[in-house]
């Protein structure tokens, strides 16, 4: 089963992405996120793209957000991701929620305090994560929480019940995310192997390594 459009708020961390038009369509698949620097996004995508407009690199103007759900409609994208905030596009017009609406093109509203390399890479994995185990939205959150529960079990040095103390939820939540993650590791490989590889490969991670020397 593919990531959808409806899935994204429910994502680890994305709550605050919140749907204001085209509800009609929160079934389209998302096949990637992709961040629009241009005032015309068209021979950049190739359709089922989740398309961001941030105002950044570029004045928005509300006819230009406007431009972008005709485009993207044409162009078959799964939906558009307008981040607003004092600095660049300051809210969202209603216009252009009745637009997505009659466009049936889903309209989603970010604020700019949720960093976007957060938002793509909790994404990126989910969509990931969806066309290798087929999984539903709540599965699709224990992609997303990956380096959480690897660096869980380092702490805890596997003992799932500290992990649930650790992480703030039940010890069977710990199991069964614990399974989800030991089936979606690859076949060919021996399963303690593969387990140990992704740890390794956690340990070595740039962001894990920043942590801790910040801690």
């Amino acid at each position: 089963m593919s990531l959808l459009c409806q899935d994204i708020p429910k994502l680890p961390g994305l709550e605050s992405i919140r749907l204001r038009g085209g509800s009609a369509a929160v079934a389209n698949p998302v096949r990637w996120p992709y961040v629009a620097e241009n005032r015309s996004f068209r021979d950049w995508v190739r359709g089922g793209e989740l398309v961001f407009v941030t105002g950044i690199s570029r004045h928005r103007s509300p006819q230009n957000l406007a431009e972008c759900l005709y485009e993207g409609q044409d162009c078959r994208i799964a939906g558009l991701v307008v981040l607003t905030g004092d600095a660049y596009i300051g809210q969202l017009p209603n216009a252009l929620s009745r637009l997505a609406d009659e466009l049936s093109l889903p309209l989603f509203e970010q604020p700019y305090s949720l960093p976007m390399v957060q938002v793509t890479e909790t994404i990126g994995r989910a969509i990931v994560w969806s066309e290798r185990r087929g999984g539903q939205a709540s599965e699709l959150a224990t992609a997303s929480t990956v380096p959480e529960l690897l660096e869980a079990w380092i702490a805890c040095r596997g003992n799932h019940r500290a992990m649930a103390e650790r992480l703030g939820c039940h010890r069977n939540t710990v199991h069964n995310r614990m399974n989800q993650l030991v089936e979606a590791l690859p076949d060919h490989q021996d399963r303690n192997e593969a387990f140990k590889s992704l740890l390794l490969a956690h340990l070595m991670a740039p962001s894990q390594s920043a942590r801790r020397e910040h801690d």
